[in-house]
């Protein structure tokens, strides 16, 4: 199969997945967790992306279970209903969209429910409560990239422990390769039976690139705890460097997720004069400014490194068809934004 990845800070990549991937990353699963034939799975997640592919299409077909598939996360009406009508007991999404399931679901929707695996993003806070006052259901987190078939780690429901992406899977070797300016945190490199035969690139059409000596930089800066429970503390390509502190871009946008969630935040770098880079909150939440996000910082218990100095309310937030945020669209508003700007940008002030 060849799958490409999602854009959301370059433009996507070929990936060239081997079988051999494919069912090594469903026997790492099936190692985590006890299916049986009665098991349904609700796939509402698109097979061009990895975790749809491998978690909703591949994995109960190997497994011996019936799997059903809906060509959109973006119905959050149907899809609880739909759920019910199948008596389906797994279910396989994102935060994103399973926060708005959540909220659309009647009482009943997901009471077959067993287990609710969500990858892609960050599972936040208040999407975990959404499910367990109203489902009783604890959701699991997991973590991978297409270029890993795609599951790297993921919670078994036995031994969930909320907060992390979950256990590396068993089969996968790992280095962790220090990162300048941060001091709790490594960029994760994984080698293992399911890491793809390679890339094809559009200025070698036909060309396998395979990664060197078999290990893939996931460009993820996380922890990885004595389990080997993995915490994924942002992208390394997503930190900025404000008045000589190194500071997660993730970090802050889970701050600003904690204090709105019912809105969607990106948190970019823009140029500072005086300290280097300074932090913009692109946001479809109308009322926040910089007050707004100081008074929530105090209220959280933030430190004020942690506060955006600048923000940009864009009603049309860019996200990309698998429900993640596009940050390169995000950039480009970021851009558009400094530009507007009569003032040279220093946002030097407290």
């Amino acid at each position: 199969v060849i799958l490409f990845t999602s854009g959301t800070e370059q433009a996507p990549k070929a990936v060239a997945l081997t079988h051999a991937n494919f069912l090594a990353n469903v026997e790492q699963a099936l190692s985590l967790f006890d299916f049986t034939p009665a098991d349904v799975m609700f796939n509402p997640l698109p097979v061009f992306h990895a975790f749809g592919l491998l978690g909703g299409l591949f994995l109960p077909l190997i497994a011996g279970f019936r799997t059903f598939l809906y060509p959109s996360p973006l119905h959050y009406d149907a899809i609880p209903r739909l759920f019910r009508e199948q008596r389906a007991t797994i279910l396989v999404g994102i935060d994103t969209f399973a926060a708005a399931w959540g909220r659309s679901a009647g009482e009943d929707d997901f009471k077959t429910a067993r287990l609710v695996v969500l990858g892609a993003e960050r599972v936040k806070e208040a999407t975990r409560r959404i499910w367990k006052e109203r489902f009783g259901i604890d959701l699991l987190e997991g973590y991978g990239a297409t270029e890993c078939a795609p599951v790297i780690a993921v919670n078994p429901d036995s031994l969930n422990k909320p907060g992390t992406a979950g256990k590396l899977l068993p089969g996968i070797e790992t280095r962790l390769e220090k990162v300048e300016g941060i001091e709790d945190g490594a960029r994760l490199v994984v080698k293992g039976p399911n890491v793809m035969a390679g890339y094809y690139f559009p200025d070698e059409p036909g060309r396998l690139r395979p990664p060197k000596d078999g290990w893939y930089d996931t460009g993820d800066v996380v922890s990885i705890d004595a389990d080997g429970y993995v915490t994924i503390l942002g992208r390394a390509k997503r930190f900025a460097k404000v008045a000589g502190e190194m500071i997660s871009l993730a970090a802050v946008e889970r701050f600003v997720h904690d204090a709105a969630p019912e809105h969607i935040h990106a948190v970019v770098a823009i140029p500072d004069a005086r300290k280097g880079e300074a932090l913009l909150l692109i946001t479809n939440h109308p009322e926040i400014n910089r007050s707004w996000l100081l008074t929530a910082a105090s209220r959280l218990g933030i430190t004020n490194l942690l506060v955006p100095q600048a923000v940009k309310v864009e009603p049309e937030m860019p996200l990309l068809a698998t429900g993640k945020i596009d940050y390169r669209a995000a950039q480009r508003i970021a851009h558009h934004w400094l530009a507007s700007q009569s003032a040279p940008a220093d946002y030097s002030s407290p």
